[in-house]
């Protein structure tokens, strides 16, 4: 694989599946940094910033969002609160963040935490930005989060992608029965990035790469796949959000999994368009699926990430 290589005063803090990467443009007129992880990774964050390799012991100027999920606000109020730094998010964040409207930004619905914050700034699309003495053009990439930006830098080709791609994949999407609008605005998001002259790709999960072509690839094929196939995308779904609380919570009771099905919002309107099992049943179904992958295993009445 090509060497990835940024403008001295560009660093990525390449996190995991629970909290983004943290992307971090300095600058002699104010640092900023570019998405900050889960609620439960916030002390590490701070920590992380606070090294050479951040900012040091230098003030932070403005805290920039990609869009407003969990895995990348999470430390949004402690950073604020330490720093005294401004946020800005996506224009098409501000009221659901201004009304903390949890359905909306998968927080409570999803099982998932956030320190309420107030935002400073709302980003519109194809509105220019310098950070880190970079000029960063914001452009509109809906489909994971309808309110979502990507952020790229013309003269390196360098594109901040956020959930929109991954090296292999992006960010889950409503089915069409939740949402009809994700899946094509999905589609809509990657042909535009496809236009792009891309060279370097830092993704919201995952190590940053060069290759944004083979990455659309796989990309365009899953979108493609969703689009036959709407229980895929909800299977898909259901497993992500499960994922990502074991994650957080790092082993789940067996004999509590059917209570997580009845009990979080988006696993009972998914169940009821599309499985219509009964939880106990939805939770084994889903557990055997995550098993086939080696992505978790059960040990002494609980489960557990692999």
């Amino acid at each position: 694989m090509a060497a990835v290589a940024f403008p001295p005063q560009l660093h990525v803090f390449v996190r995991d599946w629970l909290s983004s990467n943290n992307v971090v443009l300095k600058s002699r007129d104010g640092h900023v940094l570019i998405d900050t992880g889960y609620v439960r990774h916030a002390p590490l964050t701070l920590a992380l910033l606070a090294t050479p390799r951040g900012i040091g012991t230098e003030p932070l100027a403005q805290i920039v969002n990609t869009h407003c999920h969990s895995d990348h606000i999470g430390g949004n109020a402690a950073l604020a609160q330490k720093y005294g730094c401004t946020i800005a998010i996506p224009e098409g964040e501000d009221a659901a963040v201004e009304r903390w409207d949890d359905k909306a930004l998968l927080f409570d619905y999803a099982g998932q935490a956030a320190d309420r914050f107030r935002a400073d700034e709302a980003i519109a699309a194809d509105s220019t930005h310098v950070w880190g003495d970079l000029e960063w053009q914001a452009l509109a990439a809906p489909g994971h989060d309808m309110g979502a930006l990507v952020f790229f830098n013309p003269e390196h080709g360098i594109l901040i992608s956020g959930d929109a791609l991954w090296e292999h994949g992006f960010g889950f999407v409503m089915p069409p029965e939740m949402d009809a609008a994700a899946l094509p605005a999905t589609r809509a998001t990657l042909e535009m990035l496809a236009r792009l002259p891309v060279r370097t790709v830092i993704p919201g999960h995952g190590e940053a790469f060069v290759d944004a072509k083979a990455a659309l690839d796989r990309a365009f094929n899953r979108v493609g796949a969703f689009e036959a196939d709407s229980l895929r995308m909800a299977r898909h779904a259901v497993k992500v959000i499960l994922m990502f609380t074991l994650l957080d919570q790092q082993r789940l009771a067996l004999a509590e999994l059917p209570g997580l099905m009845e009990r979080v919002g988006i696993y009972r309107d998914l169940n009821a368009l599309f499985f219509r099992l009964p939880p106990a049943r939805l939770a084994e179904t889903i557990v055997e699926e995550l098993e086939r992958t080696a992505a978790v295993h059960r040990a002494d009445g609980y489960l557990m990430p692999a």
